[in-house]
């Protein structure tokens, strides 16, 4: 996470039409089966324009958007190595400079006049599945592209200071060969740590670390006024440190993080276990494969390190856990090794799919290849935009053109086809208490009839001040597995893919069953992963995330009138100027609009 730029996360908008129906056996034979002579008659869909470009839109991914992201990643690691040549002294004095610029720049804006504050990157830069719609009001732009530098390594504090636009394959190229790694690394490469502190990120550490926030422990924010500050979870500012997650920058512009380092090995020891029963079957196979049932969440030889699961179907998953391994562990006689970082090399989702003929099976894959071990594949969304991505002639011959870059994946989308996604296609991160993942994965196959899904655990902590998600009141009073007193276990279940029936030509409402789903978060005490748009009214929005603190420092800080709410940067659609300013007049005054009825 899992995009969760957040965790996708997880992720983002992507291509997908007609013809993925052809490779769907492949995925999740249980649609096929579901579609055969003795199923009931359904309605099909009317087939559009719109289904017909997207069917061809391989052919632009081809010739247009792989040699494009190949240049573009080369570009950005360019100027990686640049910045590392360069001393952390000098880094530092770059870094200051660059916030007096930024500082200057917002001292500009005329609040009578000027739009609300936004960072100058382009709608379609943004990792994630919303298309930045409220850039399109009036608004004052401030540019923190320079921000992209790793400020310092501390390995006596274990500590990294990173600048916003830093990224998880940045980082990781950098403190792995140091035997050292972000306690929480997200997936995938293109995942910044400003968009991971302000939204949400998780990986397969993070039912022993929390999420990705929860690692973090300093941040340099600069404020509405103009003031830079460092917001600590003990200093004066420690309100604005517990209140920045999820916050997606509305609070202030972070300039600056400090965030937890672990001591890692070269390899990490992989089990892939595979599991067969129905869907509450599964998801307790998950649970028992990290979790003890009797306590001992805290006892490192009773719990994994690393954990991850994947749902292939309502009858099969496999579970993997893994622990580091050093280089002389891994070589030793009769173990094997999988260098997975190579471009020809299986997708991973399906390489672990193949647990399911073959058993149990171990292996020792290179740290940095498993930390971003779904990239290539976009998990399993690159089937979508390639149907012949995961080929072995194409691997061999253009796999080291992957992943296409997601940024000039959406510059290629028209409206039609953005709405056209919201309609047929689900990017959805899930967060529920882990005693619920069984029910969570009844709803989504009742509901969508989405494989693979994504299972991934993490803390949620008991903290001084209650920020926009908490665990459930009193959870530590039943003693559930996974849990402790001072945290709750959740399970990051990642949603992404074409629902079943989409995939039969079958009318389906994606911007409907993303509302009944959230609802049903509601209900269950879960949270939406905010990359993605909501279908939610406010005050429903905010019955899922708690806003109280947020509220708090929105008005502390100034953030009123300054930034957008997080409400209207997650809502669907285009925000004009003047719903914008409706909008924040209508957060000073409290007022809060009608609720949804509930889900079903």
């Amino acid at each position: 996470m899992k995009i969760r730029e957040a965790s996708l996360s997880k992720i983002i908008l992507i291509s997908f039409g007609v013809h993925c129906a052809l490779h769907l056996s492949a995925i999740h034979p249980q649609v096929s089966k579901m579609s055969d002579a003795k199923a009931p008659i359904r309605p099909k869909r009317k087939i559009q324009l719109v289904d017909f470009l997207l069917q061809f839109r391989w052919i632009i991914v081809i010739f247009f958007v792989l040699p494009f992201s190949f240049l573009y990643y080369f570009s950005i690691y360019l100027g990686d190595v640049r910045s590392e040549r360069k001393s952390y002294e000098q880094r530092q004095k770059e870094h200051e400079e660059n916030v007096k610029e930024v500082v200057k720049r917002l001292g500009e804006r005329d609040a009578s006049k000027d739009g609300l504050v936004c960072t100058a990157r382009p709608p379609w830069v943004v990792v994630g599945m919303r298309n930045v719609d409220y850039k399109r009001a009036r608004h004052f732009e401030v540019d923190l592209s320079k921000f992209r530098n790793i400020l310092e390594i501390d390995t006596e504090r274990m500590i990294a200071r990173v600048e916003p636009l830093v990224n998880m394959a940045q980082i990781s190229r950098v403190t792995v060969p140091m035997n050292l790694s972000l306690a929480v690394l997200a997936e995938l490469d293109d995942l910044t740590v400003g968009g991971l502190i302000n939204g949400f990120g998780v990986e397969g550490s993070s039912h022993i670390f929390g999420l990705f926030s929860d690692t973090v422990v300093s941040l340099e924010v600069l404020l509405a006024d103009g003031r830079v500050v460092r917001a600590t979870k003990d200093n004066e500012y420690s309100d604005l440190f517990y209140a920045i997650p999820w916050s997606q920058g509305t609070l202030g512009l972070l300039v600056s993080a400090e965030i937890k380092l672990i001591p890692v090995k070269e390899y990490v020891k992989l089990t892939y276990k595979p599991v067969t029963g129905n869907l509450k079957e599964l998801a307790q196979a998950y649970a028992d494969s990290f979790a003890p049932k009797f306590g001992d969440q805290d006892d490192p030889s009773k719990v994994p390190e690393m954990v991850e699961g994947m749902i292939y179907s309502p009858t099969e998953g496999v579970m993997m856990t893994g622990t580091y391994a050093s280089k002389k562990e891994a070589k030793q006689r009769g173990n094997v090794i999988n260098n997975y970082g190579r471009w020809f090399k299986p997708w991973f989702y399906q390489h672990a799919q193949t647990a399911l003929k073959r058993g149990e099976f171990v292996e020792y894959i290179p740290t940095r290849d498993y930390y971003h071990r779904h990239t290539r594949s976009l998990y399993w969304e690159g089937k979508l935009i390639l149907p012949f991505g995961d080929q072995f002639w194409f691997r061999f011959l253009l796999g080291w053109l992957m992943p296409p870059k997601i940024a000039l994946l959406k510059a290629t989308q028209s409206e039609a086809i953005r709405n056209y996604y919201h309609d047929h296609h689900v990017i959805q991160d899930l967060l529920v208490p882990l005693y619920k993942v069984g029910d969570t994965l009844e709803w989504v196959h009742r509901e969508m009839e989405i494989y693979p899904i994504w299972l991934c655990p993490h803390r949620i902590y008991k903290l001084p001040l209650k920020p926009m998600i908490y665990p459930e009141p009193g959870f530590e009073k039943h003693r559930r597995q996974g849990d402790t007193e001072y945290a709750q276990m959740y399970t990051d279940v990642g949603v992404y893919y074409v629902p079943g029936a989409v995939l039969r030509g079958e009318p389906f409402d994606g911007a409907e069953k993303c509302r009944q789903l959230e609802l049903w978060l509601i209900e269950n005490h879960g949270f939406q992963a905010q990359y993605a748009v909501t279908e939610l009214t406010e005050k429903n929005f905010w019955r899922m995330f708690d806003n109280s603190l947020y509220e708090q420092c929105r008005r502390k800080y100034k953030a009123i009138g300054t930034f957008m709410s997080v409400y209207y940067k997650s809502k669907k659609g285009r925000k004009t100027e003047k719903e914008v300013q409706e909008a924040e007049q209508e957060k000073a005054e409290q007022e809060t609009p009608e609720v949804d009825e509930p889900a079903n």
